[in-house]
């Protein structure tokens, strides 16, 4: 072969070289182009058939349908990780969220009682007085939690005090729950004057001055009306049907007519602070009926019972009754006026200084007027300084009021445990049950 032949040979090769490497880069730019199932008509190569992407209703598939395919996509993707991240949180080690959550809410309870044991050792073991007041305290705290919890349609919440007072009830009539728990009648009682001291103080505080002076004559009226009326009913009733004395039956009567500031005040917190009723004053003259209604039972119940076992006149004890007021008033606007100026608004921890001074002088006052036999002046007397107190205070007293509530939430199940577990139903007769 020629030298010429060979060239041409040469030439003929390379053309052939170009014109194959040009077709390959064409197929690699179109299969960029276009996803490697989807043919340039637009129809997809499904197993080297073509398939038409018509949908159901005969359209073809435009940017918005795909937009909310993969839209729906990343959603479901999203919610799939939301669920892992909570189980690997939840599933942490160390642990966190709720299981951590649980952990150092028992750990913390365990603590009090270890603290408390290592210090008083029998009295906070099961049958000592300390233990009884813890074991009611955290069932009377859970009970109202679960009841909160229940919600019927139609219906508000049932309140949490349900629960503590069923708490109590159970603790007292189950066998042998009763012989582990335990409480003195001592601290039984002062635990619940402490905790009518801390809602009369709220009491006090919430009350609206310009509303009150407003409403003076009607709250005068639903203080003093209800309870004289239910009271004389109930006492009338209890002694021709039961054959009380008539000494015995008024005192039935104010325990009946009277009204649980535990009950209502802090209802009537809550509306107040949510606007309902406010501007007609409507939670301030509940607060301040029904605080005046229970100070009025109280008197006339220890009015009573002083006639029933004095050996002295009728005036004297009656007397008494109203010297009880008397004194009630002047110690609450002698404590409030001392509690405008004291502590001064120039001294640090103000909010502190100013809790723990109405807090100490509302409990003294309540036990101070028991140790000197004037049962019905604490309460009055805690009201009057607390209303005088709020007065001066003005707008700082809120700070004040989040502290003592912090307070009502220790002893409100505390006070309504204690109240269900004084229910005993052995101690019932069936003749007297079926009587009343």
């Amino acid at each position: 072969m020629s030298e010429e032949d060979t060239r041409g040979n040469t030439m003929e090769n390379k053309e052939i070289f170009h014109e194959n490497y040009n077709s390959g880069q064409e197929q690699v730019a179109t299969s960029e182009s276009q996803p490697s199932d989807v043919s340039s008509t637009g129809n997809i190569v499904k197993d080297g058939a073509f398939v038409n992407p018509k949908v159901q209703d005969g359209n073809f598939p435009t940017e918005e349908s795909a937009l909310l395919n993969s839209g729906q996509q990343s959603a479901e993707v999203r919610a799939e990780s939301t669920m892992c991240m909570k189980m690997k949180k939840l599933f942490a080690c160390p642990p966190q969220g709720p299981l951590s959550l649980i952990i150092t809410n028992v750990t913390m309870i365990a603590l009090v009682w270890c603290v408390i044991w290592s210090i008083t050792g029998a009295e906070c073991l099961p049958g000592g007085n300390l233990f009884g007041i813890l074991a009611l305290f955290f069932c009377a705290f859970f009970g109202g939690k679960l009841v909160g919890l229940i919600k019927l349609p139609t219906l508000p919440p049932m309140p949490p005090l349900l629960g503590m007072l069923l708490a109590g009830f159970l603790i007292r009539n189950i066998p042998w729950v009763t012989d582990l728990v335990q409480i003195k009648y001592k601290w039984s009682a002062a635990l619940r004057n402490i905790a009518l001291a801390i809602i009369l103080i709220r009491a006090g505080l919430g009350l609206d001055p310009m509303a009150l002076k407003k409403l003076k004559a009607v709250c005068l009226r639903l203080s003093l009306g209800p309870c004289a009326i239910e009271a004389c009913s109930a006492a009338l009733l209890s002694h021709f049907l039961l054959g009380l004395p008539i000494t015995w039956a008024f005192m039935l009567g104010f325990v009946l007519g009277a009204v649980s500031p535990a009950v209502v005040v802090p209802s009537m917190l809550i509306l107040q602070h949510g606007g309902f009723g406010v501007e007609k004053g409507v939670p301030t003259l509940l607060m301040a009926a029904g605080s005046f209604d229970d100070i009025l039972a109280i008197t006339g119940f220890n009015t009573c019972l002083g006639m029933a076992f004095s050996s002295g006149s009728t005036i004297n004890s009656i007397v008494r009754g109203v010297l009880e007021v008397v004194v009630g008033i002047s110690a609450g606007l002698l404590l409030g006026f001392f509690l405008h100026y004291f502590p001064s608004k120039d001294q640090g921890n103000l909010k502190w200084k100013r809790t723990y001074i109405v807090l100490a002088l509302a409990i003294f006052a309540v036990f101070g007027s028991l140790t000197f036999g004037f049962p019905g002046s604490g309460g009055l007397c805690t009201l009057v300084m607390a209303f005088l107190a709020g007065i001066g205070w003005s707008a700082n007293k809120t700070v004040v009021e989040d502290a003592i509530s912090v307070a009502w939430d220790i002893f409100q199940p505390l006070l309504f445990g204690l109240i269900g577990a004084e229910i005993s139903v052995a101690s019932l007769k069936p003749e007297t049950v079926g009587k009343l």
